[in-house]
């Protein structure tokens, strides 16, 4: 009887669960108005398949992914809270035909079942006529199995919305024209990554990647994001199932690398992290990217804390409200797969084991983009079917282009979010926390980055315990330089350097090129090791300089001098002592000084081409006919004295064809040409003196070779004739000293050029100037001092020796005296 009763139970038991079982009950697909599809790799094959002939995945056999499960409840949940939702698509429902799909190749038959039309696929069919019961896909997570799918479904525009697929290579319309995805392109996961490296200075990182689509995408665009900034890559490497994890952390221990971003997905980076904890890795900063970084098991896992740091970039975690709910009774429910039937398209999942607080304490990467996409979906096919007015037009045949269209004119807002595409079908909405890896073993928002509408970042640093008591680690292949030092590049790397000082006159500007130093510019001026230039002090002489006003005062005093010496002249014109100075000659020497004196005016003030042209010219062309003047009486007095009584004819000539005004015109009208040639092809002009004074400007005229060599060479030969005539004449009567006058003239001339051009050769401030103005008035002074002034003192005070007696007593002893 015990029997019979235990047999009756079981009997009974075995009854309900067939009736259970009799339902069509299944996870995996739903009846309705319009069908969505979903590719989900609730499995993951992450093993090399050989066989030796064609036949599908069994995905479950492989390692079971809960998070993905629980995405997979998901959307199962979005499609539930849209039917029982009376605004969007009201009075009609949404069905779904979910796929496991866990293989980035072998999984077809799913998606030729999503493809075909009562089982059958005509690819040369009629548009419209062949088009698949599926209205949109949700999925896939992967790049790589986007990449693989993704095609089959362009061809006829069925929208496929990815929670997960961040390669760039699906932003490029002409390739994937009916692709969108609600999660992030890479681009901006690696915008956040460069951004945490520059916030916290570290410029020598390593990029470890999972070797397909998604992780080599990101290692590109890591590369050239960080092209132009300080942040060198110093190691990558390409991550599988066959990589030797021990060799890795050898040679990025040997280039002494602190920091390890990690661009993979979450078993690729679960292998890494526990062999670096078998290894014995310690003392890095490892950043985590969005796949991996809200990982629930591995910060508690024994060893964690050893490896170093985790800094991750993950989605802003947040509450789907309903969703918990929907998981507790889900798990209370019976589902019954028919291994035998769905084995092949992968709708089968053994997961009556699982809690339901398993399933909600699991990684919640990708939950949003997940119900965004389903909601994206929705909305689209709401508007399509024009449900506006509270009921939707059942009269509307919806076609997956149709769909697709309103996708991509998305625009309404879910969970506070305004979601919205770009032209690429990438997302307009959403942001990325920061997290770190706190002691207690949870990822803790330390930061965010928001890209819409516009980019901001932060971090609180005060929230983060490094591995390094409490120091930020540092990250660098060389030693930051100090002030005022430019880096010279060694190796590949340029953070790899030297440091240099800058040498004076240039500047280091870090933030614009921290390897170049920058010359200033010709008005500023920097010491050796400077960060900035300074401007120069600009020094030239004013007119109410003191030294100016002296010099100009003595340059009027000359004038006037020589005004009171030529009515003097003039009025004892017939006097021996006149005659015997030059007399109608002497004017025209008070002239030329006179005009010789206007160029020590142009000495002062600021320099212009004007000034410069005048002070060399009046001086250079008067002064030449003063000394033409000096050498015509020099060799008179010689002549008077010693060649007219030896050679008569020679002297008749002389005086026949007035030799004097010939030498005078020539010296003049030489002169001259001289200076026009001179000036035309080198003319003097304003300069800036910086050589000799760092941090300052010397006004001045810059007077090249070209322009100076002739004058200057006639000069010195009538200066040099002027003395040899003059000195021939040194044995002349006592009394009678024009010789020794223009000699000793001449050697006060000669004595005041080599100070100044002495004074020039050691003083390059800017009171040569000044000290040029001085010696040419010396240079003036000097004849009409030493010359003329004892002639007028004869004239006024010893009128008794100027007489004719007196001249020709002296000439004619001279004369006895030189014939014995």
């Amino acid at each position: 009887m015990k029997h019979l009763f235990v047999s009756l139970l079981l009997l009974g038991a075995f009854l309900h669960a067939l009736a259970q079982c009799a339902a069509p009950a299944s996870e995996f697909q739903l009846e309705g108005d319009y069908l969505l599809a979903g590719l989900f790799d609730i499995h993951h094959d992450n093993s090399a398949v050989k066989q030796d002939r064609p036949e599908a995945i069994d995905c479950s056999s492989k390692p079971f992914i809960l998070s993905s499960y629980r995405r997979f409840q998901l959307m199962r949940f979005s499609v539930e809270e849209i039917n029982n939702s009376t605004k969007l698509l009201p009075n009609v429902s949404l069905g779904y035909e979910i796929f496991d799909h866990c293989s980035d190749i072998q999984n077809f038959p799913g998606i030729l079942k999503l493809l075909s039309v009562d089982g059958l696929i005509q690819p040369w069919g009629e548009p419209h006529k062949n088009l698949s019961k599926v209205m949109a896909v949700v999925g896939t997570y992967t790049s790589t199995q986007a990449l693989t799918v993704a095609p089959l479904f362009m061809m006829d525009l069925i929208p496929m919305v990815s929670y997960g697929a961040a390669s760039s290579v699906f932003s490029r319309k002409q390739n994937f024209p009916s692709f969108l995805r609600s999660v992030h392109p890479n681009k901006e996961v690696i915008e956040v990554i460069v951004n945490i490296m520059q916030h916290f200075n570290w410029s020598w990182v390593a990029f470890l990647n999972i070797d397909d689509d998604y992780g080599n995408d990101g290692r590109d665009l890591f590369i050239k994001r960080i092209n132009n900034t300080d942040i060198c890559l110093a190691y990558t490497k390409g991550l599988n199932k066959y990589t030797d994890h021990s060799k890795i952390f050898k040679q990025i221990e040997a280039q002494r690398i602190p920091i390890i971003i990690v661009f993979a997905p979450e078993w690729t980076a679960e292998d890494l992290i526990n062999e670096a904890i078998k290894l014995n890795v310690t003392k890095k900063v490892w950043i985590a990217g969005d796949a991996w970084s809200l990982n629930k098991e591995l910060p508690k896992k024994k060893g964690i804390k050893n490896i170093g740091t985790v800094i991750g970039v993950s989605e802003p975690k947040m509450t789907i409200p309903g969703f918990r709910e929907f998981i507790y009774s889900s798990k209370s429910q019976t589902y019954c797969e028919n291994e035998e039937q769905n084995m092949l398209c992968n709708q089968v999942c053994n997961c009556s084991s699982l809690s339901a607080e398993e399933i909600l304490a699991v990684d919640p990467s990708f939950n949003f983009p997940v119900y965004s996409a389903v909601h994206a979906i929705a909305h689209a096919l709401h508007n399509a079917l024009q449900c506006e007015s509270g009921r939707c037009n059942s009269n509307i045949t919806v076609y997956p282009h149709m769909v697709l269209a309103e996708l991509k004119k998305s625009n309404f807002t879910l969970l506070n979010q305004s979601v919205t595409f770009d032209e690429n079908g990438d997302p307009n909405f959403g942001s990325y926390s920061i997290v770190f890896w706190n002691q207690s073993g949870d990822a803790e928002e330390i930061g965010f980055c928001h890209f819409h509408p516009k980019f901001h970042f932060f971090i609180n640093d005060t929230k983060i315990q490094w591995n390094t008591k409490e120091k930020v680690p540092t990250a660098r292949c060389s030693k930051e330089c100090e002030e005022g030092s430019a880096k010279t590049q060694h190796g590949i790397h340029k953070c790899c350097f030297d440091c240099e000082i800058c040498p004076k006159e240039t500047y280091i500007n870090k933030t614009e090129d921290s390897y170049k130093c920058i010359n200033c510019k010709e008005t500023e001026w920097s010491a050796a090791g400077s960060t900035s230039c300074n401007l120069r002090l600009v020094e030239y002489i004013p007119f109410t300089d003191s030294g100016a006003i002296l010099i100009m005062v003595g340059a009027w005093a000359l004038v006037g001098l020589t005004l009171a010496m030529s009515v003097l002249f003039a009025i004892n014109y017939n006097t021996p002592v006149v005659r015997s100075a030059g007399g109608p000659m002497c004017f025209l020497i008070f002239g030329c000084l006179s005009l010789c004196s206007l160029s020590v005016f142009f000495y002062f003030g600021k320099p212009t081409t004007s000034f410069c042209i005048l002070r060399f010219l009046s001086f250079l062309l008067f002064y030449t006919v003063c000394l033409a003047c000096f050498v015509v009486r020099s060799f008179q007095i010689v002549c008077i004295f010693k060649i007219a009584a030896k050679f008569p004819k020679l002297h008749r000539l002389w005086m026949k064809y007035h030799g004097q005004w010939l030498v005078i015109t020539a010296a003049f009208v030489t002169q001259a040409l001289l200076l026009l040639f001179g000036y035309t092809f080198a003319p003097p002009k304003p300069s800036n003196e910086t050589f000799w004074y760092p941090d300052k400007i010397i006004l001045g005229c810059d007077i090249t070779l070209k322009a100076t060599f002739g004058p200057v060479v006639l000069l010195l030969s009538l200066c040099s004739l002027c003395f040899i005539f003059s000195y021939m004449g040194k044995d002349l009567p006592k009394n009678y000293n024009e010789a020794k006058t223009i000699t000793f003239c001449l050697l006060l001339l000669i004595l005041t050029w080599i100070i100044f051009v002495t004074e020039y050769l050691l003083y390059h401030g800017k009171y040569i100037q000044t000290l040029n103005a001085l010696a040419i008035l010396s240079s003036l002074y000097s004849f009409l001092l030493w010359y003329f002034l004892p002639k007028c003192y004869i004239i006024i005070f010893q009128p008794h020796r100027n007489t004719q007696e007196y001249f020709q007593g002296l000439i004619q002893n001279y004369t006895k005296t030189i014939s014995q």
